[in-house]
């Protein structure tokens, strides 16, 4: 199976990164490398987390990693991490226009 990251996905991870880069520089590497590896792990078993709550028909799963939440989509040959975002964002926001 095949994992893939969506350009807001990239950024997202580049965001975090510059954030916790800006008080602990070696932190922010190995965060980086933590949320990347709950991204390579959801390959193994993309259906072990569950949809998004109150928008399950759009099969929008979501993981949690610390304070993150990564959302994917997954079909049988490939994951797509669609985005990576805190988990204080509204992210009904983002996703669906609320």
């Amino acid at each position: 199976m095949i994992l893939a990251f969506s350009r807001e996905a990239e950024n997202e991870l580049e965001q975090i990164a510059d954030y916790i880069a800006e008080r602990n520089p070696r932190r922010a590497l190995s965060f980086l490398r933590e949320l990347q590896s709950s991204c390579e792990d959801i390959v193994v078993n993309p259906n072990a987390f569950a949809l998004v709550p109150r928008y399950e028909h759009h099969q929008i799963h979501r993981r949690v990693h610390g304070n993150y939440l990564i959302f994917y989509r997954a079909d049988s040959a490939k994951v797509v991490i669609i985005h990576i975002l805190h988990g204080a964002t509204d992210y009904g926001a983002i996703f669906f226009g609320e």
